[in-house]
């Protein structure tokens, strides 16, 4: 016997569902706050990083019907598809993806984009144990992902709190997962996964802006741990100058603190990037020889008059935290290369210049893991 269900009460990991002609949509931002952001944003948050469904059956094969969304340029294609990641009782135990579904097309020359429709495609994982167990769907961290249907050969239920902590992250693409091998292969996954904490990753590609209504979101979201990774994005748009960034990141600290008062808040720096380690922004795609590649633009001499690079934000960052943590002894810093460093460039370059690869993700999970939350870390459970 197949046992049908909406998917919307198993879903884990997003702010809000929205009900859509084809079944419902998670989103990692609520809308009020999608309403304040652009289309960046909007593409960004709609991924569903982090998000994933749970839940308990004793079915031997389990099939998910979505509608996805594929994201490329123009010119150069379609981005790697997406994959969906089964987990049960806590560990991986298949990885497939969809056909199917919309392209949508982004034209870097003009700032437009063009999307396509496309049918449903279904995901199916065999093999499950045919026991009672907890099972876990994991959505493509690359993908818009409408979740249409679930159906399974045993019965399905909702799986309660389990108690564990809650992690609240924010940053970039490459918190977002850029460049990993799977939802699981993500670095906050990772690192969430050794932490045994409930992630909630608010990563969002190109979108790590110090947006006012970002913190909100963070002060708003219930979390016991929160981590906010800050830079790269705002050196690569060329957004703001040093003296504008400074009171941003108090800001932005200070609207979290709000909703979190006391709870352990690290502040990460990026991780070593080459290109603008020393050279302003604006960061530009170069799409020579077919594949997608970043450069930095800017002029180093711009740095005397205020210009961001990711060197000067490392400094304002560990100076902020070190003037704040005076008085609030739960705020740390981590600098981002200890994640990802020099000796670890000429080990693993980046590919695109910009994001890591799934080796690099791998590396940077299990550090932070061991440096966070170890005994001695800022998110140990002492």
């Amino acid at each position: 016997m197949i046992h049908r269900r909406s998917p919307g009460d198993l879903v884990h990991g997003a702010l809000e569902l929205e009900h859509t002609p084809d079944g419902v949509l998670p989103h990692r931002m609520p809308a009020w706050a999608r309403a304040r952001g652009d289309g960046q944003l909007a593409m960004a948050e709609a991924q569903p990083s982090g998000v994933r469904l749970v839940f308990r059956t004793a079915a031997t094969a389990v099939e998910l019907v979505t509608v996805r969304t594929r994201v490329g340029y123009r010119g150069i294609g379609l981005r790697p598809d997406g994959v969906y990641d089964l987990l049960v009782d806590g560990r991986l135990a298949g990885r497939a993806g969809v056909d199917g579904g919309k392209t949508l097309l982004l034209d870097p020359a003009t700032g437009t984009s063009t999307t396509e429709p496309g049918p449903p495609g279904t995901v199916r994982f065999d093999g499950l144990p045919g026991r009672s167990a907890v099972v876990e769907i994991r959505l493509p961290y690359n993908e818009i992902t409408e979740l249409v249907e679930l159906r399974a050969d045993a019965p399905v239920e909702p799986v309660p709190a389990t108690g564990r902590r809650v992690w609240l992250h924010h940053g970039s693409s490459i918190s977002h997962g850029s460049n990993a091998d799977g939802p699981s292969g993500t670095w906050p996954a990772l690192a969430a996964a050794a932490g045994d904490v409930e992630l909630v990753n608010l990563g969002l590609s190109g979108s790590a802006l110090l947006d006012p209504f970002t913190a909100r979101v963070l002060r708003d979201t219930p979390a016991d741990l929160v981590s906010v990774k800050l830079g790269i994005n705002v050196v690569g748009a060329d957004l703001m100058r040093l003296r504008a960034f400074g009171p941003a990141v108090h800001g932005f600290l200070d609207t979290i603190r709000d909703g979190h008062p006391d709870v352990p808040l690290l502040v990460v720096s990026p991780i070593l990037c080459p290109i603008h380690e020393h050279a302003p922004g604006p960061l530009e795609p170069d799409l020579t020889g077919g594949t997608v590649r970043f450069r930095a633009t800017g002029d180093p001499n711009g740095v005397r008059a205020g210009q961001l690079t990711l060197s000067v934000v490392r400094d304002e960052l560990a100076r902020i935290v070190a003037e704040r943590s005076a008085d609030d002894p739960n705020l740390s810093y981590l600098d981002g290369r200890e994640l990802y460093g020099t000796a670890d460039a000429d080990e693993l370059p980046l590919p695109d210049r910009l994001h890591p690869d799934a080796a690099t993700h791998d590396r940077m999970g299990g550090r932070f893991a061991a440096r966070v939350f170890a005994p001695a870390g800022p998110f140990s459970r002492a």
